[in-house]
């Protein structure tokens, strides 16, 4: 919904100005929404600059590099939540790239393994310093207290949500 001005403004600030009687948890959820929305419409876009790449390739290779001796391809669309397609899709774009390689799974004949090639590793590791420094650089603007607090807060609405899920009292 765009603003006076013609600008698109996010649920949080749309909410702002509804009359009293919205739930404090919904003005929450839609302000994690919003932080969420806004850091990764921003390393999408740094990726697509810096790297000629996106989200969903960048967090294969990172799925990838924290199992060393490889996921098959159930394995990583559980990890990313997305269908088997998805990642059958990007995996072979990466393959053709060389970043990553496709073996037979030694456990299971039909099942195949991704892994990342040495220069799938090397590239990884260069997406990932960038990626950790913009994050560090969106979020410079707390200071350490407050980013502690923030994630020990998290931390906390997290497990609530879980309960929540699981049909128990937080």
């Amino acid at each position: 919904m765009p603003d006076d001005l013609g600008l698109p403004v996010d649920a949080e600030t749309a909410l702002a100005g509804a009359p009293p009687g919205h739930k404090d948890e919904l003005r929450l959820w839609l302000r994690l929404l919003t932080c969420t929305n806004l850091i990764e419409a921003e390393i999408r876009r740094r990726l697509r600059l810096e790297f000629g790449t996106t989200l969903p390739r960048f967090d294969l290779l990172a799925q990838l590099d924290r199992a060393p001796g490889g996921l098959t391809l159930g394995e990583v669309s559980r990890r990313m939540m997305v269908s088997n397609g998805n990642v059958t899709g990007l995996a072979a774009r990466l393959e053709e790239e060389g970043l990553i390689e496709r073996r037979t799974s030694p456990a299971d004949r039909r099942a195949q393994t991704l892994r990342l090639t040495p220069r799938g590793r090397r590239e990884f590791a260069r997406q990932s310093r960038a990626h950790e420094g913009w994050i560090a650089e969106l979020l410079a603007g707390l200071a350490e207290e407050e980013r502690a607090a923030l994630h020990r807060l998290l931390g906390r609405a997290k497990a609530s949500v879980r309960a929540g899920l699981e049909g128990e009292a937080p």
